[in-house]
Order: C-alpha cells, then sequence, then structure tokens
C-alpha cells in the first residue's frame, strides 16, 4: 500500500518536472495554457496525495507549498 503511494507521488513529481521544464521552451500560447494547466493540476493532485496519505511514513512530510505563477517563464539553470 505505501509503495503505491509512493509511486503515484514520485509520478506526480515526475510530471510536475516535465511541465516546468517544457515551460522554458518555446510554446504557443495555446500549448502554454495547456501545460500551465496540468502543471495546476499536477501540483493539486500531488498535495491532495500527500496530505490524504498521512501515515507514519509520511507524518514527517511536508505538503509542497509550491507557487504556480501563471504567465511567467520559468528560467533554465545553467549546469556549468
Amino acid at each position: 500500500m505505501i509503495d503505491e503511494k509512493v509511486a503515484r507521488l514520485r509520478a506526480h513529481d515526475n510530471n510536475i518536472n516535465r511541465y516546468r521544464r517544457l515551460l522554458g521552451t518555446n510554446l504557443s500560447d495555446l500549448e502554454r495554457q495547456f501545460i500551465e494547466r496540468r502543471l495546476k493540476e499536477e501540483v493539486c493532485h500531488s498535495d491532495c496525495e500527500q496530505f490524504n496519505g498521512r501515515s507514519a511514513a509520511f507524518s514527517g512530510r511536508k505538503l509542497s507549498g509550491r507557487r504556480i505563477t501563471i504567465g511567467q517563464r520559468v528560467q533554465k539553470s545553467s549546469t556549468t
């Protein structure tokens, strides 16, 4: 049961990271709106999963507190 919850949380985090990377690329307005909407949904689902999954395994885990700013481009990080 806990393994399933961890897998779902990992999937949400992977999706969130993928959407944030995509927002750093050249997108049409329609594509950007779609990805921003999906990002907000994933953050919400991730936070709900963490909140509803409170058990001994997750008791020390905080809700993400991630702030989603719509319309603002994500800065690409330099890896030097």
